[in-house]
């Protein structure tokens, strides 16, 4: 600790996230290290405050708390011959999938570091703000002893569960949705571009929709925990119904809907 309320932490990584994972620290007071394969970007961290370590193994001696911000888990893992030693905490915040996860974690551990993954559920835009969403999963005494410092990244800081892979499983699974959602959205954009309307114009109804969707999840996620769908809010022929007016729209507004055939083909 550098102070009663001030942790030092090493951030490896300053793409879009890193950067903004880094900005946050240095605002909140905690004194920051940085790191990036390509060293100018450290740059404008450095005007700001931040330490730049010419090397990796600098990076993370400097800090107990090193937060790893890369792509993959694999691109996590190649930057060092051996990862943080001596009861490090060290901290992923990738993209990957729950084997990866639990790899990194095998890999960490194995060497004697304490291992937390998670994940930034929103954009390096909304790093820091009171509603952005952060889980973790891993080594519950490292999100103890450092929650408070995580919660600088997002108020809403959750610890699923002490099994290494559950926030990278709870990022695809929840990922999942965002392809879908925007691709119906890029295809109701072109119908209404078609029309010669602007897609902007369509936003308010949109996000309408979407609360009405995310109304619901709770019913239709007691209904799969508990395999009881005789209560249903309306039936899957209703739904296949409407299949028959995508197409006409498709035709009429020369857009390619094909995406949607598996969900219309039973």
């Amino acid at each position: 600790m550098a102070g009663d309320n001030r942790t030092l932490v090493t951030v490896i990584g300053l793409g879009p996230m890193g950067r903004a994972l880094a900005e946050a620290f240095i605002d909140a007071g905690h004194p920051t290290t940085v790191w990036n394969r390509t060293p100018g970007k450290a740059a404008p961290l450095v005007a700001k405050g931040a330490v730049h370590a010419e090397a990796v193994e600098a990076a993370v001696a400097a800090s107990p708390l090193v937060i790893a911000c890369l792509t993959t888990f694999e691109d996590a893992r190649r930057p060092w011959s051996r990862p943080p030693r001596h009861g490090r905490a060290l901290v992923t915040l990738n993209s990957g999938s729950p084997a990866g996860a639990r790899e990194t974690a095998a890999w960490a551990t194995g060497h004697g570091a304490r291992f937390l993954d998670g994940a930034v559920k929103n954009a390096p835009s909304a790093v820091g703000a009171p509603d952005t969403l952060l889980y973790y999963s891993g080594d519950k005494t490292v999100f103890d002893e450092y929650e408070t410092t995580l919660k600088v990244l997002g108020g809403d800081t959750v610890h699923l569960g002490d099994e290494s892979d559950l926030a990278a499983l709870y990022e695809m699974a929840v990922g999942a949705i965002l392809l879908p959602a925007l691709v119906g959205f890029f295809q109701g954009a072109a119908a209404v571009q078609a029309r010669g309307l602007e897609a902007s114009t369509m936003v308010r109804f949109a996000g309408k929709w979407l609360d009405m969707i995310k109304s619901l999840l709770p019913i239709y996620a007691k209904e799969i925990d508990s395999g009881d769908y005789t209560d249903a809010a309306s039936s899957v022929n209703l739904l296949l119904a409407g299949a028959a007016h995508d197409e006409d729209l498709a035709k009429e507004t020369n857009v390619d809907t094909a995406w949607l055939a598996p969900c219309t083909t039973w």
